[in-house]
C-alpha cells in the first residue's frame, strides 16, 4: 500500500462522519446515505487489511476487533447509562432490552421489533443509532469464513479461480440490491433500511472491490486520478438533496455504494504529498468510529436542555469531538509512549464509570412485556378508534342529510304553501259580506266550513264556536268578519279566544266599520295576541272601488273572488312566515350544534387518551395518526376546512414526537382562523395570545407510562381532567 494511499481514503471516511452526524444533528436530510460508505470501506479494508497479513489467525483477529470494534462500544454504552441514571429527568424505559440487543450485536432485529423509526425526528432512545454496529458485529463475526472461503492460504491461483470469489460476491451483492428494492416498494421501508440481508449489499460491493485490488488492479487510469473529486461532490449532493421520502431513496442507497467503490478506487492512484490538511484529515478519520458511537447519545441527552439552538448544536459536536478523541487516545496504548500515565489514568476513569453503567444495567428493570401488554392495548385502541371514526362519518353524513331535508321542507316553496294553505279546515264566521262570498270562499277552501249571517255581531260570535267544538267541526284556523254591524268589545273577543284555544285567528278589517274606532282596536287587540293576525281587506277594497258596492260595504260580484283570495293570501302569508321562522330556528339550532362539536388531532398521545375521551366526546371526530408530521397535519385541517368537515372546536394533542416550532403553530392557527383552537402544551413553553386560541400546558415527563412514549393511567386521567375543565369553562 502507498504511503498516501490512506490520505484520499481518510477523506471519504471523515466526509462520511460529518454527513451522519449531521443527519442526526437535523442538518442534512440526506446524511443517513453516508452509511453505506461506512458499510462499502468495512468490506474492502477487512479484505485488503486481512490478506496482506504474512498469515491469518482466527484469534488474533477477534481480538483486534474486540479492541478495536467492541471494547469502545462497551465503554460508549456503559458511560451513557451512568451518565443517564444520575439525571432524574430522563426516563428511558428501554434501557433493558435495548442495552442486551446491542451488547449481543442484534439491535436492528431489536429495533424492528420494537417498531422503531430511525427516521422519526424524536429522540426516545441514546442507542437508536447502533443498528449499524449490530449489522457490523454480524459480519466482523463471519468474515473470518468469508475470507477463508473467498481468499484461503497464500498461494498462486489460476486467473479463472481469482475471479470467481469476486463473481459470487457480486451476485450476492445484486441479490441483495433486489432484494432491498423490492422492500421499500412495498412499503416495508424500516425492515429494508434494518435488515441484515437487505444491507449487505454494500458490503458484499466493498469485499468484492477489495477481492479485485488484491487479485488484479484498480480498474481507473492514473491519469483521470482528479475524478476522485467529481465523486466526491457526486455523493455529497446525494446527501444534501435526498431525504428517506425522496422516491429516488431506494436507488440513492444503491448509487450511494457504487459511488464509493469508484472512490476506492481512485484513491489508490494518489500520488501527493501530505499537507496539514491532510493531517488533520488523518486525525479525524481515526477517531471516526469513536465519533459514530458517541455523537447520539450526546444528542440524547442536550435533547432537552434549554438553550439556543446554534449554541446547542456547537455544544454537541465539540463534546462528541472531545470524548471521541479521549476515548481513542486510552484505548490505544503505545509501550513507549511518554503519555502512558495519563492513558492509564483515563482506562482507569472510564472504567470505574463503565462498571457503575454496568450496576446499573444490571439492575435495570425489563419492561419489555409491561410494553407489548401495552402495545395490545393501545392496538386495541387504535381499532376501536377506526370503527367509531367510520360510525362518526356515517353519524354525521345522516344528520346531515337528515337536516338538509328538514332544512329542505322549511324553505319556503310558493307551490307547496299554496297547496298547505288551500287544504287547511277553515272555520269562517261572519256577517253579510261573508255570506255573499260563500261559493268563492269554498273554492279557495276545499275543506273549510263557513257560517255567515246578515247583521250578525261579535257577541253570538262565542256561542257559534262552542257549538262547533262540541261537533268536532271546529277548523284549524278561524277566519271572522263581524265589522259592520256595531263595536266589538274586548269582552267578547277574550271569550272567543278561549273558545278557540291556541288556533289562529284572522279578523277582517271592515270598510265602513259602524264605529269609527273599530279598526284601531282591532290592531291593537292584535297585538296583544299571538295567535290573532289582521286581513287588511280595507286597503283592497279602497285601491278597488269596483270591488264594493253602493253601499260601500258589501263585495260586488267582482269583488266576491278578490274578497276570498285576499283571505287566502292573509293566511298565506302568515304560514310564509311563520315557515321562514322556523327555518331560521332550525338554521341557529344546528349552528349552536356545531358550535359545540370537536375534533380532536394527535399522534401517540391521543391513542392512548381515546379511551378515557370516547365515552364523554362520543359526538366527536378523531384524527389520529401516531406518524404524523407537520406537512400531514397541515394538509389534513386544509382538506377538512375545504371540504366543510372540520368541526368548530380543534384540540391538537401532540407529544413530543411531533416537533412543531411557535411559527408552524401560527400557520395552524391561521388556518383555523374561524375555528376555536385548543392547544395542548406538552413542552410548556409555547406562549401564543390569539383571541381563537387557548394553550393547555401539560407536563408530560410526570406522566409517562412504561414505554417512555404514551401516557400512565394517572396521566391520562389528569390530561382528560385538565381538557374537560377548559372545554366546558368555554
Amino acid at each position: 500500500m502507498k504511503k498516501d494511499y490512506l490520505k484520499r481514503l481518510d477523506l471519504i471516511r471523515v466526509v462520511s462522519c460529518i454527513a451522519v452526524l449531521f443527519y442526526h444533528l437535523g442538518l442534512l436530510k440526506g446524511g443517513y446515505l453516508a452509511v453505506c460508505t461506512f458499510f462499502v470501506l468495512t468490506g474492502y479494508l477487512s479484505i485488503v487489511t486481512t490478506s496482506r497479513k504474512a498469515e491469518f489467525s482466527l484469534k488474533k483477529y477477534y481480538i483486534s476487533k474486540l479492541k478495536r470494534v467492541y471494547l469502545p462500544l462497551i465503554i460508549v454504552v456503559f458511560t451513557t447509562i451512568a451518565i443517564i441514571s444520575l439525571m432524574p429527568g430522563i426516563n428511558y424505559i428501554n434501557l433493558k432490552p435495548e442495552t442486551t440487543s446491542v451488547l449481543l450485536g442484534y439491535n436492528n432485529f431489536w429495533q424492528l421489533n420494537a417498531n422503531l423509526d430511525y427516521f422519526v425526528r424524536h429522540i426516545s432512545s441514546p442507542f437508536i443509532h447502533l443498528w449499524y454496529i449490530a449489522i457490523l458485529l454480524q459480519y466482523e463475526l463471519i468474515f473470518p469464513i468469508i475470507y477463508m472461503l473467498f481468499v484461503g492460504k497464500k498461494k498462486k491461483r489460476r486467473s479463472l479461480k481469482k475471479m470467481i470469489p469476486i463473481i459470487l460476491c457480486t451476485i450476492l451483492g445484486i441479490g441483495s440490491c433486489i432484494l432491498f428494492y423490492l422492500e421499500v416498494k412495498k412499503g416495508s421501508l424500516m425492515p429494508a433500511y434494518y435488515g441484515t440481508l437487505t444491507r449487505a449489499f454494500s458490503i458484499l460491493f466493498g469485499i468484492s472491490l477489495g477481492l479485485i485490488h488484491v487479485n488484479y488492479k484498480p480498474l481507473v487510469l492514473k491519469k483521470l486520478s482528479s475524478v476522485f473529486y467529481l465523486y466526491l461532490i457526486a455523493l455529497i449532493a446525494l446527501c444534501v438533496f435526498i431525504d428517506f421520502k425522496s422516491p429516488l431513496f431506494s436507488m440513492s442507497m444503491i448509487i450511494t455504494s457504487l459511488i464509493t467503490m469508484k472512490l476506492i478506487d481512485y484513491s489508490t492512484l494518489s500520488s501527493e504529498n501530505k499537507t496539514v490538511f491532510d493531517k488533520i484529515i488523518h486525525s479525524l478519520s481515526s477517531v471516526s468510529y469513536e465519533i459514530y458511537l458517541i455523537q447520539y447519545p450526546v444528542i440524547f441527552l442536550f435533547q432537552d436542555i434549554a438553550i439556543d439552538k446554534t449554541l446547542k448544536l456547537i455544544a454537541i459536536i465539540l463534546i462528541t469531538l472531545v470524548l471521541s478523541y479521549i476515548i481513542h487516545f486510552a484505548l490505544n496504548i503505545k509501550k513507549k509512549s511518554k503519555l502512558k500515565v495519563l492513558r492509564v489514568l483515563l482506562i482507569i476513569i472510564l472504567s470505574l464509570i463503565s462498571m457503575f453503567g454496568i450496576y446499573k444495567y444490571i439492575i435495570a428493570k425489563d419492561y419489555t412485556n409491561d410494553i407489548k401488554r401495552l402495545e395490545q392495548e393501545l392496538s386495541n385502541n387504535q381499532e376501536l378508534i377506526e370503527k367509531k371514526r367510520k360510525e362518526y362519518a356515517a353519524k354525521k353524513k345522516d344528520e346531515e342529510d337528515k337536516y338538509q331535508k328538514e332544512l329542505e321542507e322549511l324553505t319556503p316553496n310558493k307551490e307547496n304553501i299554496e297547496k298547505y294553505v288551500r287544504n287547511l279546515k277553515v272555520t269562517g264566521i261572519g256577517d253579510s259580506i261573508m255570506e255573499l262570498c260563500i261559493k268563492e270562499l269554498y273554492e279557495e277552501f276545499p275543506n273549510g266550513y263557513f257560517d255567515a249571517k246578515v247583521n250578525r255581531t261579535e257577541a253570538v260570535a262565542n256561542e257559534i264556536l262552542k257549538d262547533l267544538v262540541s261537533k268536532n267541526m271546529l277548523g284549524d284556523v278561524v277566519v271572522f268578519n263581524l265589522g259592520t254591524n256595531g263595536n266589538g268589545l274586548s269582552t267578547y273577543r277574550d271569550e272567543i279566544l278561549k273558545t278557540i284555544g291556541n288556533r289562529k285567528i284572522f279578523w277582517l278589517n271592515a270598510t265602513r266599520p259602524d264605529v269609527k274606532i273599530y279598526n284601531p282596536n282591532l290592531i291593537d287587540y292584535a297585538k296583544k295576541h299571538d295567535n290573532v293576525y289582521i286581513i287588511d281587506w280595507v286597503s283592497v277594497a279602497n285601491a278597488h272601488p269596483e270591488y264594493i258596492v253602493y253601499d260601500g260595504v258589501h263585495p260586488s260580484v267582482r269583488g266576491r273572488k278578490p274578497y276570498a283570495k285576499t283571505i287566502f293570501d292573509g293566511i298565506y302569508k302568515v304560514y310564509e312566515k311563520e315557515l321562514n321562522a322556523k327555518k331560521e330556528k332550525k338554521i341557529k339550532e344546528h349552528e349552536e350544534q356545531e358550535k359545540k362539536k370537536i375534533t380532536f388531532v394527535g399522534n401517540d398521545l391521543l391513542v392512548g387518551l381515546y379511551d378515557y375521551l370516547k365515552d364523554d366526546y362520543s359526538d366527536s371526530d378523531f384524527i389520529i395518526d401516531k406518524k404524523l408530521t407537520y406537512k400531514e397535519l397541515k394538509n389534513q385541517l386544509e382538506s377538512k376546512i375545504k371540504n366543510k368537515e372540520l368541526n368548530h372546536n380543534v384540540v391538537l394533542v401532540f407529544n413530543n414526537k411531533l416537533s412543531i416550532s411557535k411559527t408552524e403553530y401560527m400557520e395552524l392557527i391561521k388556518l383555523c382562523k374561524d375555528y376555536k383552537v385548543y392547544i395542548i402544551d406538552t413542552s410548556e413553553n409555547l406562549n401564543i395570545n390569539e383571541k381563537n386560541t387557548t394553550i393547555i400546558k401539560f407536563n408530560e415527563k410526570d406522566y409517562l407510562s412504561v414505554d417512555n412514549i404514551h401516557l400512565s393511567e394517572k396521566g391520562n386521567k389528569k390530561l382528560k381532567e385538565i381538557i374537560d375543565s377548559k372545554l366546558k369553562k368555554e
